[in-house]
């Protein structure tokens, strides 16, 4: 581990401690947090700013109000309930549809409306939240897979993570769901992440549990050469994400609706390191060249711009091999 470890900093891969005192704790000051932590708070601040997000249905704050769930589970066959606090897409329950008095989950799993109702007095006692902390419940719009994803994922709808950078995108990657997933775009329970080119918004390279792969193991359709639709708006999504968080060092999710396109989904003050995986490529050579440039006097168009030029003449594929997550705990 130690020499694979020396090998990824020759390679500029950044690693967690790096990530925590060069990013984190330099360009996101604390105070600013619970604009990203909170999936409400995040909510408001895209509406104030112009930032499409997937429809909010309802939100529980109390115990006593959850007999309003009932009231938004008779007006809608499918819905999201998901905590406002949690992270890593913990206690998140999607409601695809109805069997008689049963409700169907994703995966096809048949459950009561008390089973549900019980899992919203859960996420209120915070189960899920970040800290433990008492939470909220969010009931959202059920979004569709986009169909110039559909084949390149499997049981659930794919998103898009972006790494931004003093306002600049800087890295980005599709997050696949596999039955391995369970339908989830979680790369811990077997979900592809495929990097795509920021210039082009092509996926160039894959992983799935840290092994390289080049077609999708449900549909055998290829996750490579994918064009992400609607490339220009997310680049525009996630660069306007960081004005309005004032973080400098920020990983905005993106999830491609089959009818409304992009919709931030949401934002994380502590994004990981699993991109540079999915890249097959470091971080740390871009994030030097954004350094280079005072980003503050540019406007949204002019960092997209700088962020395809940057990516544009890099050079992918610089890893020394597939590397296991764990490993970039050991890269300073």
């Amino acid at each position: 581990m130690i020499g694979l470890a020396a090998a990824l900093r020759r390679a500029g891969v950044l690693g967690i401690n790096g990530r925590n005192v060069k990013l984190i704790q330099r360009t996101n000051p604390r105070r600013l947090y619970p604009k990203v932590d909170d999936k409400l708070l995040t909510k408001r601040m895209c509406a104030a700013a112009g930032v499409p997000v997937p429809r909010l249905l309802g939100a529980i704050e109390h115990h006593f109000e959850l007999d309003r769930l009932a009231e938004i589970a008779a007006r809608h066959d499918s819905f999201v309930v998901k905590p406002a606090r949690g992270a890593m897409g913990n206690g998140i329950i999607v409601v695809e549809g109805r069997d008689g008095d049963m409700l169907l989950r994703s995966g096809g799993r048949r459950v009561t409306f008390d089973d549900v109702r019980f899992h919203a007095a859960e996420i209120l006692s915070g189960l899920y939240a970040l800290a433990g902390h008492l939470d909220r419940v969010i009931i959202e719009e059920r979004l569709e897979v986009h169909p110039m994803l559909a084949s390149a994922a499997s049981g659930g709808v794919p998103d898009v993570r972006v790494v931004v950078y003093r306002g600049v995108p800087v890295m980005s990657m599709v997050r696949l769901p596999t039955r391995a997933s369970a339908g989830r775009a979680n790369l811990h329970q077997g979900a592809i992440a495929a990097g795509i080119d920021v210039a082009t918004g092509r996926t160039h390279h894959a992983v799935q549990s840290n092994r390289l792969i080049e077609v999708h193991p449900d549909t055998g359709s290829s996750v490579l050469g994918v064009t992400v639709p609607h490339w220009d708006e997310i680049l525009r999504i996630a660069a306007l994400s960081a004005e309005m968080t004032g973080l400098g060092y920020i990983g905005v999710d993106v999830v491609l609706d089959a009818t409304k396109g992009p919709l931030l989904l949401e934002l994380n003050a502590r994004p990981g390191l699993a991109i540079q995986i999915a890249n097959f490529q470091g971080l740390l050579v871009p994030l030097e060249q954004i350094e280079r440039v005072d980003t503050s006097r540019l406007d949204t168009a002019a960092r997209i711009a700088l962020a395809r030029e940057i990516a544009a003449a890099s050079r992918p594929h610089a890893l020394p091999e597939a590397v296991p997550v764990p490993a970039l705990e050991k890269v300073g």
